[in-house]
């Protein structure tokens, strides 16, 4: 889910799954073998249930498969476990959409958007959106189960994903050998449930847009699946542009648009024409100032205001940092000395817990505050509605394997190196039917929007044309939070599906 901070195993991963259930959910719980190594022990046969929603003024019939698919050495010991949700439809048309999910971090399962956007069931975190200590699940009436199938996936390490032996897991802990083994989950998932002529879409969230880009590769090359197309929501496009906005002029220009937001959100203001301005000042008289050297005099007094009355940051503290405002916002944008606001969500503040230093921050009150309630809550609804029961605990969002997270592939690297640009032209390119939205809201600071229409607004029109769109909605890095903005990205995804084999409606 955020940023805290890969050789193949294509070989290693060839053993094939024990057989599955069949997509209609017929049969048995299936058992779990007596290959289980280690902590995978805990892990217990695949979990088959039926259900019943009302969604979109009709009565969906739907079977929930909660369970395991295998991965295996190329000593056919087993090497891990991957733990999948599935939801699909029953008496659907052949051809229905099959679409799958994963969070990012590196390290965070994918209850967020299986909770938060896309599943039958939905968090609710009362009427300020905000209460992780009472919130509760509810029926999802925009759940994505309305126009396609979904599977939810959650990486090696993360969820109820693990090795067999617990050092082997950082063998996953890197770009290639992370999309190689989700992609490997994907095939096994599709071969066993006979959806080889279904059209397969990817969806990811923050690094999981990034591993988006990743998989499609990964399954074309390695697993000869050609995906259909992909939902990237608030990813990580470029580390080059995004992790260097208190340095570099480009990085704050891009970074710009999303402070004025917050500032208008914060104050029940937003307005569009006024967002457009903020956009055009980034791009036009922002980034040239900023670029050379720091005005003197009266110009520096009415550039600095006019940052000033656009992000909510005293103009002297904008002054004091030549216009760069990445280290400011988070304690300044307010203007009370007692507050804080979140990068996840520029617009969101609580009590500051050291309001007596510029640069102890403490916990991230939407990461690190209400939204880890979602581990939790899929936990308890896994076990009591889903019949998946395990001792093991749920990962929501690991840490370390953020920390620990080779950048470069096994060997290193760093994420101001990360980059899929490369990796949407070439799918672009080779693929004429594969179509891309990426989502993001207006206020999030970790994954800005301006990054990814720096990007899209790059691509050759002869590949982005009416394939590639971008859409913005309010709120932050995980803007689904927010009932009517959830209610609106939905909308805008189910068109994405429903017009496969048309164009894309534009911004």
């Amino acid at each position: 889910m955020r940023f805290l901070s890969a050789s193949l195993l294509a070989t290693a991963l060839l053993a094939p799954l024990p057989p599955a259930l069949s997509q209609e959910g017929q049969g048995e719980v299936a058992t779990q073998g007596s290959s289980s190594e280690g902590v995978l022990k805990l892990l217990p046969g695949d979990s088959v249930s039926q259900h019943t929603m009302t969604i979109g003024g009709r009565t969906l019939d739907y079977v929930a498969t909660a369970g395991t698919l295998d991965l295996f050495a190329q000593d056919g010991s087993k090497a891990g476990a991957v733990f999948y949700t599935a939801y699909v439809a029953r008496n659907e048309k052949s051809d229905r959409p099959l679409t799958f999910a994963f969070n990012g971090g590196p390290g965070a399962a994918s209850a967020f958007l299986h909770l938060g956007l896309v599943g039958p069931r939905i968090l609710d975190f009362g009427p300020d959106g905000a209460d992780g200590a009472d919130a509760k699940l509810t029926d999802n009436r925009q759940s994505w189960l309305d126009f396609t199938d979904v599977v939810l996936i959650d990486p090696i390490g993360t969820g109820w994903s693990r090795t067999a032996k617990a050092d082997d897991a950082s063998k996953y802990y890197n770009v290639n050998s992370d999309a190689e083994s989700v992609a490997k989950a994907i095939a096994l998932y599709v071969a066993h449930n006979n959806r080889s002529g279904s059209p397969k879409y990817l969806l990811g969230e923050s690094y999981g847009g990034f591993r988006a880009a990743k998989v499609v590769g990964a399954l074309k090359d390695s697993q000869g699946i050609i995906v259909s197309g992909a939902i990237m929501l608030s990813p990580l496009l470029e580390g080059q542009l995004m992790f260097n906005a208190d340095q570099f002029a480009l990085g704050a220009a891009l970074e710009f648009p999303s402070l004025a937001a917050a500032n208008m959100d914060r104050r029940n203001a937003f307005d569009e024409a006024r967002q457009r301005d903020a956009e055009k000042f980034a791009l036009g008289d922002y980034l040239t100032i900023l670029a050379g050297p720091p005005p003197t005099g009266e110009a520096a007094k009415a550039f600095y205001g006019k940052v000033a009355g656009m992000t909510g940051i005293p103009a002297d503290i904008v002054a004091k940092n030549r216009g760069f405002l990445g280290n400011a916002y988070a304690k300044q944008s307010t203007g009370q000395d007692d507050r804080i606001v979140s990068p996840y969500d520029a617009a969101f503040s609580t009590p500051d817990p050291y309001p007596e230093s510029d640069s102890d921050r403490g916990d991230d009150a939407v990461l690190d505050g209400f939204t880890r309630a979602y581990g939790g809550a899929f936990a308890d609804y896994a076990r009591n509605e889903l019949g998946f029961k395990t001792e093991m605990t749920y990962s929501l969002l690991d840490g370390d394997i953020s920390r620990r997270w080779e950048w470069g592939g096994r060997g290193g690297g760093s994420r101001l190196q990360a980059s899929v640009t490369d990796d949407i032209r070439q799918f672009l390119a080779s693929n004429p039917k594969f179509r891309l939205l990426i989502a993001h809201g207006y206020s999030d600071l970790v994954t800005p929007y301006g990054v990814s229409r720096y990007v899209v607004d790059h691509l050759p029109p002869s590949l982005a044309g009416e394939r590639v769109a971008l859409k913005v909605y309010r709120g932050g890095h995980m803007f689904y939070t927010r009932t009517d903005q959830r209610a609106a990205f939905t909308a805008d995804a189910k068109a994405f599906f429903t017009e496969h084999s048309g164009t894309m409606p534009a911004e």
